[in-house]
């Protein structure tokens, strides 16, 4: 079995790396930058690495193509995923969703470039496009995957009937769905427990998502998977300050750190989902070392308590 045919614990998501969000170009430090972070990645058991077409203009995966080349074969050790779909404003056009299938094709080819590798481990189709023809976005994909560019396929951001509506257009099997989660954003676990309560209705997450995704085998990976720093080091709410509390008192008593231990909190659902910590900061990535490394040692009854102090309110 290959790296990028393992399952990730964790995932590194990219979208930190080269520097600004414009066009300028990308510079040297950039570069190190990049490297750096990969570097720490690696070091703490984290070999799959998340990118879009759009993080920072391209320039995301044109650092990290840098990288690659820098590293004479670690390409064979990671998993590469990347992401299509969206397109940024530009001029008067407003920011939109196109997957038509030689737009998914073009960008597919362009990532490649900018990553400065003949094949991609996964692609995500970013966000939903109503306008999209899902034969012909299921037809773009086996051509992907014929051609040997892509070997395996997910979405990102779609509910049940999505995932299913592309996948009834294509053999290849849909392998992920990456949606918003984390120990702040509870949606998508609160969907399960709040039927027959007032509440249900203004959850707004889709019903059956987690589900079809268990069913059917598709990995959930977790973007804003550290609630952006909220129970690490960056409580802004008293809600906040007493989950973060609770999180590094089971932290101390683990041994280990806060991130281990809201990393953990995905990680111990069912579903087990893969977290996708966004930052690019060399010493956060570490703190996350013993999530990589290991399974989530949180009992049924910390889980819980992390999730009702987090949600503050007693659970219906």
């Amino acid at each position: 079995m290959t790296t990028s045919e393992k399952p990730d614990r964790i995932v590194l998501g990219c979208m930190g790396l080269g520097g600004a969000w414009d066009t300028s170009p990308a510079t040297a430090a950039d570069i190190d930058a990049a490297e750096a972070a990969v570097e720490a990645a690696l070091e703490s058991g984290i070999t799959a690495f998340d990118h879009a077409d759009i993080y920072r203009h391209g320039k995301a995966e044109s650092v990290f193509g840098e990288v690659l080349a820098r590293s004479a074969g670690l390409r064979e050790r990671i998993t590469l995923q990347t992401k299509c779909g969206i397109r940024l404003a530009e001029g008067d056009r407003p920011g939109l969703y196109d997957l038509r299938g030689p737009t998914v094709v073009r960008k597919v080819e362009e990532s490649l470039s900018r990553l400065r590798t003949d094949v991609l481990d996964v692609l995500l189709l970013h966000r939903p496009d109503p306008l999209a023809d899902p034969a012909d976005v299921g037809e773009a994909l086996t051509s992907l995957h014929r051609q040997g560019l892509v070997r395996r396929f997910g979405v990102s951001n779609m509910n049940a009937a999505q995932i299913a509506r592309i996948q009834a257009h294509t053999e290849l099997p849909l392998v992920a769905n990456q949606l918003e989660m984390s120990l702040h954003r509870r949606a998508w676990l609160e969907d399960g427990v709040l039927v027959n309560t007032p509440e249900s209705a203004a959850n707004g997450f889709p019903a059956g998502t987690v589900e079809h995704c268990l069913a059917h085998g598709i990995s959930l990976q977790a973007w804003g998977a550290l609630a952006q720093g909220r129970y690490t080091g960056r409580p802004e709410t008293p809600q906040e300050r007493a989950t973060a509390a609770l999180v590094a008192s089971l932290a101390e008593a683990k041994g280990t750190t806060a991130e281990t231990i809201v990393l953990w909190w995905l990680r111990r659902h069912p579903a087990r989902v893969v977290p996708v910590i966004g930052t690019s900061n060399p010493a956060r990535i570490r703190a996350c070392r013993d999530a990589a490394r290991s399974e989530p040692d949180l009992s049924h009854e910390e889980w819980y308590t992390l999730w009702v102090t987090a949600r503050g309110a007693a659970l219906p």
